[in-house]
C-alpha cells in the first residue's frame, strides 16, 4: 500500500510539474525566461545561481553594481546566463540603462569556463549603451542596437537615457536580425564568407570559438553599470 501511495504521490507531482511548465508556455509558442519575481533560471557566468547583484526590484531584473577595482565588472555579479540553451530562435527583451552605463544581450554562449573565460569569447552582443554619456557610444559599431563591434545599426530609435527600450533578436536559418523599438536595425547573414570576414576584422579575431555555433544560452552583460530588464521571452523556431 505505502508503495502504490508512493507512486500515485509521484504521478501527481509529475503531472503537476508538465502543468506548470505548459502555464510557461503560451499558446503561440512564447516561453517567458523571467518571472518578474525571481532570478529562477538564471544563473552567474561560471557560479551555480545568481550572484547578489542581481536581484528583482518592482517586477524587473535589475543589477545592483558595485565597485570592483579588481574587475571591470560589478562585485557580487557577473553575466547573468541563461540555464537553458537555444538554438533558432525569436527573442525579445525590454531594456533601460543608467546614466553613463554600458552592458548588453549576448547570445549563443558557450556555458563552459574550463575553456573560454568570457561569455563574449564566444557570443556575439546586441548592445546596450547610454550613447551620449559612455565614451564607447562614441565608437562606431559600439552604439546602443549594434551587433556588438561587427555591424553599426540603424541610428535614431533608441530612447534616452531612463527610458524602457523593446528590443527582438532573430537567429534562424542563417540569418540574424536586430529589431529595436519596433525598427529593424540590423540585418544579416551568418557563419557564411561575409560573416566571417566581419568576425575577422573585428575585436573577436583572436578569440577561435566566437560565434562558431549558433546555438547557446543568453547572457545579460555586467558592465559595472546599473541595467534593468523586464519581459524577457522567447520562441524556438
Amino acid at each position: 500500500m505505502r508503495s502504490l501511495f508512493t507512486g500515485v504521490l509521484l504521478s501527481a507531482i509529475a503531472l503537476l510539474g508538465c502543468s506548470t511548465q505548459k502555464k510557461a508556455q503560451t499558446s503561440d509558442g512564447w516561453i517567458s525566461l523571467f518571472d518578474g519575481k525571481t532570478t529562477k533560471g538564471w544563473h552567474s557566468y561560471g557560479k551555480p545561481a545568481a550572484g547578489e547583484a542581481w536581484k528583482v526590484t518592482d517586477g524587473t531584473l535589475f543589477l545592483d553594481a558595485v565597485a570592483n577595482k579588481s574587475s571591470y565588472q560589478s562585485k557580487g555579479g557577473g553575466d547573468l546566463v541563461t540555464d537553458e540553451t537555444f538554438g533558432d530562435f525569436h527573442f525579445k527583451y525590454d531594456w533601460k540603462i543608467s546614466k553613463n552605463g554600458n552592458s548588453g544581450l549576448i547570445f549563443w554562449v558557450q556555458d563552459d569556463t574550463a575553456k573560454y573565460k568570457e561569455v563574449w569569447h564566444t557570443g556575439p552582443e546586441m548592445q546596450i549603451i547610454d550613447n551620449d554619456g559612455h565614451a564607447d557610444g562614441k565608437i562606431v559599431k559600439h552604439r546602443a542596437g549594434d551587433l556588438y563591434d561587427l555591424i553599426a545599426s540603424t541610428e535614431g530609435v533608441v530612447k534616452p537615457v531612463g527610458e524602457w527600450n523593446h528590443a527582438e533578436i532573430i537567429s534562424s536559418k542563417n540569418k540574424l536580425e536586430f529589431i529595436l523599438n519596433g525598427v529593424t536595425v540590423v540585418s544579416t547573414t551568418y557563419g557564411d564568407a561575409s560573416w566571417n570576414a566581419l568576425v575577422a576584422g573585428s575585436k573577436f579575431k583572436t578569440r577561435p570559438a566566437f560565434a562558431k555555433v549558433p546555438s547557446g544560452h543568453f547572457a545579460l552583460q555586467d558592465h559595472g553599470n546599473e541595467v534593468w530588464f523586464k519581459n524577457i521571452m522567447v520562441k524556438r523556431l
